[in-house]
């Protein structure tokens, strides 16, 4: 769920607080429904194994959670913004090398969206079997009619709904508390497992270690979209709500842990989850429900996160460009069709294959280490080159965080073949477009020509002037890709001085240019000549979605109103009949010639980028222009042309 925009230092107060609760821990938050079942597994209880687990789950979020989130990484906020792209945004002036990690921890992320949601919905509904009448029911049907309730509502807008969400969490996390410490009472001997010892114990000695270790870091999955989500909450109001959030966890887990050992179960009980056993016969329901409710939360977090990284990669080209709609009038809420479909899709098609939470587990984990190894790897750079800490320092940091996600990383490889390859199959392909993405359009505008502006100038004011050619319109407006102060593509004086030339009155030159920043708006306009040719600069950032012609004309009412550029007495293309004034945009589009010899890599490349470009939206759309007003020029990219071609004539002439 996206909300109100708080800023890094924005108050704390109740509604904060219960916004923090509602947004950022709806992931995290839930892990206590399946950590400590996955944890077990099918191995015997045993001392080791349960205070072994349970100091791995306290280290494991004091490490990754506590010190690398919610104290380094939150300082890393792009004005406000938090998230892998937000936080590329920021170093990646410092090396090219930090393109594929920001890819990497990307592709997985999403990843991540298509398999949390059936893991916890299935966790949730499945403590119905807790119930003696309903020990046998498939949850299957239920899952995916929830599932499928909560995306169906996404092109609504969840704002509304989205207000109760701080107040549930605050319940879910009031009764994780309560529910461990009644057991903790009863086995208080559990606290010795918060010793680090028992931890390095269960990891030297314990046998098949690496299998547990992998259960262990879904304990810790959410923080990843905790980051993500910082520039809804504000980086004050995450770290005093995480204080309360990781105590209920561990009370929860400890509750559960001291279940297991009060019981003295040989078995784990037909895998029955602790968490619904520590729950009172007369709790199941309410139980249940309230952590359906939960589980609900948490999904709407990824899948709302989901959208928001696609419209970042989108706006930073990494991803195809698609339709976006705003459901709501709250800042950030956005609703990506496409995504929400294939979502939709990947959630139900996880349910069917894997069927029982248990299963899911298994694929769950895998695709958010390589996440966390990337934000660890762009974290170094930004301790580095942004807050100037010691290189020392940063590098024994770095090197603390990656010890310990690798080897995740290789507990989790274990599970590969039971469920990993599935988010890995999902993050490679996200990966593979965002890389044809990104190397298809920088080979396409490396074979751009460009010329300076000024060059043409008098021509383009002899076009204008010149009655005996028809007039295009009062107004041409080119979109051009130009950084370069005066600097325009070749294409564009081409389409101007075509074999019919555009005859118009005043010529505008306007360049959207993508800032580090998430939310920057603002333009400058220089004059070339005199009324005749004006560049315009918009800077957009990017997590804004552009509306170039809704830009543009308030640009032109804003000189107009001010009395520059002569705009308010000269006439605009308006009528009598229609008080609309005269602009035409002209896009220009490039299309792959078949006049082209590739290598293998660069014939790849361009024609998957190509094929992804017709895909998704055209540049009018995905630049917010109207149609009416639009004029759509095909171009070939020439990128190698054929050469020795040898035309053999065969018969005689006459």
């Amino acid at each position: 769920m996206s909300s109100s925009h708080f800023g890094v230092n924005s108050k704390i107060t109740a509604a904060s607080l219960l916004l923090a609760l509602g947004i950022i821990y709806g992931d995290i938050g839930t892990s206590p429904l399946y950590v400590l079942k996955a944890v077990v597994g099918n191995n015997p209880v045993s001392a080791k194994l349960i205070y072994g687990g349970i100091s791995c789950i306290f280290w494991t979020l004091t490490f990754q959670t506590t010190f690398k989130y919610i104290i380094l990484t939150l300082m890393a906020d792009n004005k406000g913004e938090g998230g892998i792209f937000s936080l590329y945004s920021l170093v990646r002036r410092y090396g090219k090398h930090l393109l594929i990690p920001t890819i990497l921890g990307a592709s997985a992320l999403l990843a991540d969206g298509i398999i949390t949601p059936p893991v916890t919905v299935s966790s949730a509904i499945e403590g119905l079997r807790n119930l003696p009448a309903l020990s046998n029911i498939s949850t299957i049907p239920i899952v995916i009619v929830i599932i499928s309730l909560m995306f169906f509502i996404q092109r609504f807008g969840t704002h509304k709904v989205g207000t109760s969400f701080g107040p549930a969490m605050f319940i879910w996390f009031s009764m994780l508390f309560v529910l461990g410490v009644n057991q903790v009472i009863h086995y208080p001997q559990i606290f010795a497992a918060l010793n680090p010892y028992y931890a390095y114990d269960f990891l030297t000695t314990y046998p098949s270690v690496l299998l547990i270790l992998g259960a262990v870091f879904l304990a810790t999955t959410g923080a990843e979209a905790l980051y993500s989500d910082l520039g809804h909450c504000g980086r004050k109001n995450i770290r005093l709500t995480w204080i309360f959030v990781k105590i209920c966890l561990i009370t929860n887990y400890m509750g559960q842990a001291a279940w297991l050992m009060s019981t003295q179960a040989d078995k784990f009980l037909n895998n029955r989850n602790p968490f619904y056993e520590i729950m009172p016969n007369w709790f199941l329901i309410p139980g249940i429900t309230i952590a359906t409710l939960a589980a609900i939360i948490a999904s709407q977090a990824l899948i709302s996160g989901s959208y928001t990284l696609v419209n970042e990669a989108m706006n930073l080209n990494f991803w195809p460009r698609v339709s976006v709609r705003q459901p709501s009038e709250s800042k950030g809420q956005i609703y990506i069709p496409s995504v929400n479909l294939l979502l939709w899709l990947g959630c139900i098609m996880v349910v069917l294959y894997f069927k029982e939470s248990i299963h899911m587990e298994a694929a769950y984990g895998l695709a958010i280490t390589l996440t966390m190894i990337s934000t660890t790897f762009l974290l170094g750079h930004y301790l580095y080159h942004i807050k100037k800490w010691n290189i020392a320092l940063v590098i024994f940091i770095t090197a603390v965080f990656l010890f310990i996600e690798l080897g995740f990383l290789i507990a989790n490889s274990e599970k590969f073949m039971e469920g990993g390859y599935i988010t890995l199959l999902i993050a490679g392909v996200n990966g593979v477009v965002m890389l044809i993405m990104y190397y298809g359009r920088k080979i396409s505008a490396s074979f751009t020509k460009y010329t300076n502006l000024l060059d043409h100038k008098k021509e383009i004011v002899e076009l204008s002037h010149d009655e005996e050619i028809p007039k295009f319109c009062t107004h041409l407006i080119y979109l051009t890709k130009s950084n370069v102060k005066n600097q325009i593509e070749l294409k564009v004086i081409n389409s101007i001085m075509a074999k019919k030339p555009k005859r118009a009155d005043v010529y505008w030159f306007v360049h959207l240019r993508r800032t580090n920043e998430p939310y920057t708006l603002t333009y400058d306009v220089t004059e070339l000549v005199d009324d005749k040719m004006i560049t315009v600069n918009i800077n957009i950032g990017f997590r804004l979605q552009p509306k170039t012609e809704y830009y543009f004309k308030q640009i032109v009412r804003e000189l107009a109103k001010n009395k520059e550029l002569n705009l308010h007495i000269r006439p605009d293309g308006s009528t009598k009949y229609n008080n609309e004034p005269d602009f035409k945009f002209v896009v220009i589009e490039k299309f792959l010639s078949v006049e082209n010899e590739f290598s293998l890599k660069h014939g790849f490349l361009l024609n998957a980028y190509f094929l992804l470009k017709q895909i998704g939206l055209s540049d009018e759309r995905a630049f917010g222009l109207e149609k009416s007003d639009v004029i759509v020029e095909q171009r070939p990219l020439v990128y190698k042309p054929l050469s020795n071609l040898h035309l053999k004539r065969v018969g005689a002439s006459k």
